[in-house]
């Protein structure tokens, strides 16, 4: 009798759960509601191929993995090669309430049932070609956060050394100011590396900013970041970041769905007759749902129905952060109106 992980199966539909990581990439097939193979497999696509060649021959191949740090290449891949493959968000896969045990190969097992039963949600996978120009989007937000930390290693620097600073907010024009500071050869060493790495990071923004306003005015993004930036708060800027990390939202069947795919939508937690609602879900890009944030503080000061709708949750709740978590998911859901209608944003409007 032949074991389970020696069957070779021909002309069959077969589901693979693929948990990844660097090295390996640990498998589970199925088929017919029963395992056909557990293992695993070094982490490079070409051995991937070669393993559906030798052991699922003209198969019909379906596979399904996390959506994680190694991106959508792999899907891309093997769309290419013809064979369906499904991300999901590792949030989002079912599993049983009992299990308290995670391993890559329970992982594995989990997504290959899930995929086989179709009880999995799919991630919005971007085009190759917004993925790389996402990629200034995302690399200007590592550059912001390391300027920030640079700046707080400086000033840390002083109050570690006993040195007297400028008091008050500190602007970009202070840290220009600190190379006259008079301070030991030794200590002027260290600062001035400090304000070369601030200066080098500094211009690395600048060239990035000036990519992302550039692509702004392309004919693949010019038009939905006109609409965006039609919008009360949200500048030519914002608005080509938020076109990179949405695409084309006009997908979104409902506005409430596409609230919920940004996390601005409220958690639940609910058992028999009891209901309880939580804050924000906080799922999906967390990036876009600051920028929608940062958007709606400024917006209520602009739009009447938008302030209207701060006061009343205000009101409610006794929260100014709620209530203005309930005007960025207002503005969500207008955004995804402006796109549907190709029109700009109306002020005062109540409802859209």
């Amino acid at each position: 009798m032949k074991k389970i992980t020696e069957i070779i199966l021909k002309n069959e539909k077969i589901f693979v759960g693929l948990e990844d990581s660097k090295r390996t990439w640990k498998l589970c097939v199925r088929n017919n509601n029963m395992i056909v193979f557990q293992g695993s497999i070094p982490a490079e696509f070409e051995n991937l191929m070669q393993f559906f060649k030798n052991k699922f021959p003209k198969c019909l191949i379906k596979v399904i993995y996390e959506a994680g740090f190694s991106g959508f290449w792999l899907h891309d891949r093997l769309q290419e090669k013809g064979i369906n493959c499904i991300v999901t968000p590792p949030n989002m896969v079912t599993e049983e309430k009992c299990n308290k045990v995670k391993t890559d190969k329970i992982d594995a097992r989990r997504l290959a049932k899930v995929l086989e039963n179709e009880d999995f949600k799919a991630c919005r996978v971007p085009s190759e070609e917004r993925m790389q120009h996402r990629q200034l989007s995302r690399t200007l937000h590592q550059v912001q956060k390391k300027i920030t930390s640079t700046k707080n290693q400086i000033r840390r620097f002083f109050d570690v050394h006993g040195i007297i600073t400028p008091k008050g907010v500190w602007s970009d024009k202070t840290y220009i100011e600190l190379r006259n500071i008079v301070i030991h050869a030794t200590l002027q060493y260290c600062l001035d590396m400090y304000l070369d790495m601030l200066d080098l990071l500094r211009n690395q923004k600048q060239a990035l900013t000036k990519k992302l306003k550039e692509l702004a005015k392309s004919p693949a993004y010019n038009k939905t970041v006109k609409l965006y930036q039609s919008t009360p708060g949200i500048g030519e800027f914002t608005a080509i970041r938020l076109a990179l990390e949405w695409g084309d939202i006009s997908e979104f069947s409902s506005g409430k769905k596409f609230a919920s795919y940004n996390g601005l939508c409220p958690s639940e937690y609910s058992t028999g007759d009891t209901v309880k609602r939580g804050g924000i879900t906080k799922q999906g890009n967390r990036l876009a749902r600051h920028w929608l944030v940062e958007a709606a503080w400024t917006a209520i000061k602009k739009d009447p129905a938008l302030l209207e709708k701060f006061n009343a949750v205000w009101k409610s709740s006794g929260k100014k952060n709620v209530a203005i978590v309930a005007v960025a998911r207002k503005l969500a859901v207008r955004l995804r109106g402006l796109v549907l209608s190709d029109k700009p944003y109306v002020l005062g409007l109540i409802e859209g």
